[in-house]
């Protein structure tokens, strides 16, 4: 049976000489895998630069509920990217959260919140033009809401620590070793308060940029099991500055 569904490209793997598996989240089936026979070929209806990592799509696709790998029968980028693929902070920054989404959303079943969430934003990484340096830092914040582990007590404007084992700010140093202390705490609550319309008034510097990337993964690897470790974030850093 056909279905038409949306979809966010996660990853895309060589299969054979020239067809390739492609894994795609999708509104309608949540992660699934898609084989593609002649991807690779000069003239394939549906190439391999059509399933970049994060490309957005939509798609007619066969679906067994009890299948591992799914086939498509149409596929278009929709919208098709203007920026991403050729700015180089956009894209370093596209790569960065791909990881992270790769490691982090695993459901094979549907979550359009977690899909709409992720969808609009790279709507928006597209087409924004201030705020860059800080969008990834608002997105993994973001994403925690989706996850199931945001952040609790977010009143707490003056907590002077982020317990980040139980996830919620205390004005007491917690027991656990992994917790945020000023000024970073106040760091990351004003990020809890942001939104992609006003992130570009965050003001962070590259210090403090990395050092609540680092906690961030490192709250994210406390989370969710086998998330294991994250190496895009060096080169964005990098790109930065």
């Amino acid at each position: 049976m056909l279905h038409k569904t949306r979809g966010i490209v996660f990853k895309t793997t060589d299969y054979s000489e020239s067809s390739v598996v492609v894994q795609i989240f999708t509104e309608k089936f949540g992660l699934q895998s898609y084989i593609i026979n002649g991807a690779k070929k000069p003239k394939a209806k549906i190439s391999r630069n059509m399933l970049q990592p994060l490309h957005l799509v939509d798609m007619v696709v066969y679906h067994k509920s009890n299948g591992n790998v799914q086939r498509i029968s149409e596929l278009k980028n929709s919208p098709t990217l203007q920026t991403i693929p050729y700015d180089v902070i956009k894209s370093c920054i596209a790569m960065f959260l791909n990881e992270v989404l790769y490691k982090a959303v695993k459901q094979q079943t549907p979550d359009e919140n977690i899909f709409d969430f992720i969808f609009n934003a790279i709507e928006l990484l597209d087409h924004k033009t201030r705020g860059l340096a800080n969008f990834h830092l608002l997105f993994l914040v973001q994403l925690t809401r989706y996850l199931g582990f945001y952040p609790h007590g977010g009143s707490m404007a003056g907590a002077n620590f982020f317990d980040m084992k139980n996830g919620v700010f205390s004005n007491y140093k917690p027991e656990s070793v992994s917790y945020l202390s000023p000024p970073h705490t106040k760091n990351f609550y004003t990020l809890l308060q942001s939104n992609f319309g006003n992130i570009d008034e965050v003001k962070l510097n590259n210090d403090e940029r990395r050092y609540l990337i680092h906690k961030l993964l490192e709250y994210y690897a406390m989370h969710i099991e086998g998330f294991g470790n994250i190496r895009s974030h060096e080169v964005l850093e990098e790109v930065l500055g």
